[in-house]
């Protein structure tokens, strides 16, 4: 079944397999938790299944029981797919038991040696999150990717393209998952929201919270966090709109950088709504993106990023918190933005 913010995505899929353009490269671009996994495994269904994705049949079946996402308690280069031509590859737990964080040179190594067999039926190779590989990885799969066997399809899943080498862009035909908003959308969520809580949510307001991320919308709901969430998010919003209210927000203790990414959340949908001239469902937010300068939320928004990226050193992130909440509290008043200390 086709989630409905793939639609587009899929039909642009769909008209190369209709139209026997399908590349033998393909890169599935999106956000985190937007589905990349879930449509490259709609895709490759379509491929192999007679039906077209029945859900129902040998093949389709075999693939669905595939969980390469599952994380590994013991070392391992690739991962075999339950349909015979087919293997995966992710970053794994490496020979001292420690789980990497990139994809390393020879993990593609054994994935391109895995696709370079000879095979009557179609060969498909799934590399997530390709842009997790180092530069010597990369490099490695460049040669697959320009001399590829026939009836080879590599697929490459990316949160950010960004990172990935030019030369591996250049091979690849994209196709991106946009963030969605839209009534359908909704429909889903609203579903699956009363599967896992007994509660009513402001589904629009949900989806701005998380940037047009459906299934993040779930994970965020099907614990604690979302409570605290909001907490925090209704705090950061009276801070902005009274700013002596930056002297009651104890709960932020401990939790500095989840505020931090709350904060950052909340300024890049201020920065959509204000860009695109739309009000959101938070009110206090379109008071504040009224009469804030844009370039004071991008300002805004580069030391929240700086400040979240120091968090992972020595650094007193209580007082870079207060620092950043400062510069937040008088943002829709300010004449001039001020240098936030940088360590």
């Amino acid at each position: 079944m086709i989630l409905p913010w793939h639609k587009n995505a899929f039909t642009k899929l769909k008209q190369m397999i209709d139209q026997n353009h399908l590349p033998h490269a393909l890169l599935i671009t999106g956000m985190p938790q937007i589905g990349k996994f879930e449509l490259m495994q709609q895709l490759v269904q379509t491929l192999l299944c007679q039906d077209q994705s029945c859900g129902q049949c040998a093949l389709c079946r075999a693939i669905a029981k595939d969980n390469p996402k599952e994380a590994l308690d013991i070392s391992v280069l690739i991962r075999r797919s339950h349909y015979p031509n087919m293997v995966y590859c992710r970053t794994e737990i490496n020979d001292r038991g420690i789980e990497s964080k990139n994809i390393r040179i020879d993990q593609v190594r054994s994935f391109c040696e895995a696709l370079n067999k000879t095979a009557d039926d179609l060969q498909i190779g799934v590399l997530f999150y390709a842009d997790q590989m180092n530069v010597s990885a990369a490099n490695s799969l460049l040669k697959t990717l320009e001399e590829p066997r026939d009836n080879t399809l590599i697929i490459l899943l990316a949160h950010n393209p960004k990172n990935l080498p030019a030369t591996i862009l250049s091979r690849c035909q994209s196709v991106h998952i946009a963030p969605a908003y839209d009534q359908q959308t909704q429909s889903w969520l609203e579903h699956h929201i009363s599967e896992i809580q007994n509660a009513d949510f402001d589904v629009p307001q949900l989806l701005e919270n998380t940037h047009g991320v459906p299934f993040k919308v779930l994970s965020e709901l099907s614990g604690d966090g979302f409570i605290h969430y909001q907490n925090w998010q209704n705090k950061l919003l009276d801070i902005a709109i009274h700013p002596a209210m930056i002297n009651q927000v104890q709960d932020f203790e401990g939790n500095e950088v989840e505020v931090l990414n709350c904060l950052q959340n909340l300024v890049i949908e201020g920065i959509r709504l204000k860009s695109l001239g739309y009000e959101g469902g938070l009110v206090e937010l379109n008071q504040v993106i009224k009469i804030v300068k844009t370039d004071f939320l991008f300002r805004l928004l580069d030391d929240i990023y700086h400040a979240i990226s120091l968090s992972k050193t020595n650094v007193n992130i209580k007082l870079l918190l207060d620092n950043v909440l400062i510069v937040w509290s008088h943002i829709s008043h300010l004449q001039r933005y001020p240098q936030i200390t940088r360590t």
